[in-house]
């Protein structure tokens, strides 16, 4: 005899109580476009879902797009208060010093935290990201081991540092799929600095200096994120934009020119936003049973999911969602909110598209001596016969 009562509807059903869908027409995608670049991938900025990636995983020199880095441990310092948007920083002669792409701060002067991280994340200055490196850790060295410990807490497994900038150094790489993931973070940890990466442009020392992210000046829904450069690592871009919802990321290393850096990136993202979608399944909170409880002061509890559930799927096969709900045959008192009782699956086609614990949604304590001992020969009779 099973022990779980499984419940199988078209999600649209259980979410909205509604009856069930006509049968939707076919869902047809074509391979993805041809991508001229070392490595790339294409992310669902939202639910983290991958649609499109080749050499993902190879280790490449990121050029200026560590700088994603540098101004993502800046902007947590921020809001962490460590370190004020106001505070002045020193401007040190190494920093003054900095070849490259450069913000053209002076040495000995003082300059606020959020012109420096404009510098950082606008101009891509190698003199804005080493002063800034300083400012927190009193060193750049000690600065790349936050930048190489802060990789390792994004589960950016294949990335290691060795200067704030992307100066070329050996060791210094990453790979498309842990930008990605950088990039995620980035947006979804520090939305307000997020917005920086929007700017077209910024003016320090009476020189104002043009975004280098192309896409900005030729597309209003994208919003970032960061170009790099360098002979070794060719011409990289990380790029996200939000449409009808939906925000993409896209990384491309290696491509052979401004231009093509930003075209090649332009291809994803079109690819992306027109045959995919994020479509938000379930509100966290949402109740989506009720089961028989034995023994408590109530005799039903609600199921439901702890976390919003949002899903990548292909344009138009939101009709096609169907939700499985796995629940005990048996649910006995006491129940505490946030209990895991049964189990969540959402396919598509029959593909698991998602799969988590059912949670209890409210405490449900013992019923009296008297009324669990009716319960339970309740119960008997209840097995016995089913």
């Amino acid at each position: 005899m099973s022990n779980t009562l499984n419940r199988t509807f078209a999600v649209a059903a259980l979410a909205a109580t509604v009856c069930l869908p006509a049968l939707a027409a076919p869902v047809i995608i074509p391979s993805p476009p041809q991508i001229s670049s070392t490595g790339y991938i294409l992310m669902d900025a939202d639910t983290g879902k991958v649609l499109v990636e080749h050499n993902a995983d190879e280790q490449l020199p990121p050029a200026s797009l560590t700088k994603m880095m540098t101004s993502y441990i800046v902007s947590g310092d921020i809001e962490s208060g460590k370190i004020g948007e106001q505070d002045l920083v020193d401007i040190s002669v190494k920093a003054w010093r900095m070849g490259g792409s450069k913000m053209f701060i002076r040495e000995g002067t003082q300059v606020p935290v959020i012109d420096l991280l404009r510098g950082v994340i606008i101009q891509s200055g190698n003199d804005a990201s080493v002063a800034l490196a300083e400012h927190v850790a009193g060193s750049e060295g000690a600065f790349v081991d936050i930048m190489n410990q802060q990789a390792a807490l994004l589960g950016m497994t294949s990335t290691h540092y060795e200067n704030s900038t992307g100066w070329p150094a050996e060791g210094h790489l990453t790979t498309a799929r842990d930008l990605s993931l950088l990039a995620q973070a980035l947006i979804n940890h520090h939305p307000e600095h997020y917005a920086l990466y929007s700017e077209k442009y910024f003016a320090y020392n009476g020189i104002n200096q043009p975004n280098r992210n192309k896409l900005l000046f030729t597309d209003d829904s994208i919003d970032g994120i960061k170009t790099g450069h360098t002979d070794e690592a060719g011409y990289c871009l990380v790029a996200s934009g939000q449409r009808d919802g939906m925000r993409l990321i896209s990384v491309v290393m290696g491509t052979k020119s401004e231009k093509a850096r930003a075209s090649e990136s332009q291809k994803l993202l079109a690819y992306g936003f027109r045959y995919y979608q994020t479509h938000q399944v379930y509100a966290a909170g949402d109740v989506l049973s009720t089961a028989r409880v034995w023994g408590g002061k109530l005799d039903e509890v609600a199921l439901g999911v702890a976390q919003r559930v949002a899903l990548t799927i292909p344009r138009g096969a939101e009709d096609k969602l169907k939700a499985e709900l796995q629940i005990p045959e048996v649910i006995k008192a006491p129940l505490a909110a946030g209990e895991q009782m049964g189990k969540l699956t959402i396919t598509l086609d029959g593909e698991t598209l998602y799969e988590e614990p059912l949670v209890v949604k409210d405490d449900i304590a013992k019923a009296g001596f008297f009324a669990r001992l009716w319960d339970g020969i309740k119960l008997f009779f209840f097995q016995l016969f089913n």
